[in-house]
């Protein structure tokens, strides 16, 4: 049975990233001890940049860093040096800074061809790295989630053949709205995770769809359907970001 989620609203954006990173660490720390790793599946977008910003800057020393272990929720269809891969940016504000080992780092094949053969790969490394049982599905200990003006989150987009995939970790995305494939994890390993995170900033639109998503069960937005089933749910907000929420 899917938990409620836990929403908390920050008075600032700082404050909101302060307090993601040290849930960010603390669930780290637990994981370390308890099985000597800690597995994440990082976020593209805008709003990670100022959490990654502040765990370089605050949290170097609040984790054992050699021992984290990175993934991607989901992957442009662009090779890892292009100004849009998600790799890229998580690359470039977190990894370099902490010198993370290249064997550590798990990005989506963005680069190839064919979308489904790079989503094919990549289920394929996750089945190698978490080992599932016959039909079972991945367990991350925390996966970082944002949340899309239409609703989206990860590469789940309205409307698009991946919101109905019970059976695969990973498939590429047609998005019509952006014409383009997206590579993507599905709801079943986002609600297989223990923990999982969507940090949001910012008001206007995206506190509208922060309210809906929260508030408005027949909006059937995409991020509405992140239930994990055996695991915690968070909303982090900023003030701006949870001004509608009533």
């Amino acid at each position: 049975m899917p938990s409620a989620p836990q929403v908390q609203v920050f008075g600032s954006a700082q404050e909101l990233f302060r307090a993601a990173a040290q849930e960010f660490c603390s669930i780290g720390s637990q994981s370390i001890q308890a099985r000597g790793k800690f597995t994440v599946a990082l976020s593209g977008g805008s709003t990670p940049r100022g959490l990654h910003q502040e765990l370089v800057s605050n949290f170097s020393s609040a984790l054992a860093w050699e021992h984290v272990l990175f993934f991607w929720g989901d992957e442009r269809h662009v090779p890892p040096d292009f100004p849009e891969s998600n790799f890229r940016m998580c690359n470039e504000t977190l990894l370099s800074k902490f010198s993370i080992s290249p064997d550590h780092v798990f990005r989506m094949p963005g680069e190839l061809p064919d979308a489904n053969q790079g989503a094919a790969l990549y289920e394929e490394r996750l089945r190698e790295f978490f080992r599932p049982a016959t039909g079972g599905f991945p367990r991350f200990d925390f996966i970082l989630l944002g949340l899309g003006p239409d609703g989206h989150t990860a590469s789940l987009f309205p409307e698009t053949k991946a919101l109905e995939e019970k059976e695969h970790f990973v498939v590429g995305n047609w998005v019509e709205q952006h014409g383009t494939y997206r590579i993507t994890l599905t709801y079943p390993v986002l609600n297989q995770a223990a923990n999982v995170m969507f940090l949001v900033s910012g008001g206007g639109h995206k506190a509208e769809m922060v309210r809906k998503a929260l508030q408005d069960p027949a909006a059937n937005l995409p991020c509405q359907r992140v239930q994990p089933v055996n695991g915690k749910l968070m909303w982090y907000l900023d003030q701006q970001a949870g001004s509608e929420l009533k």
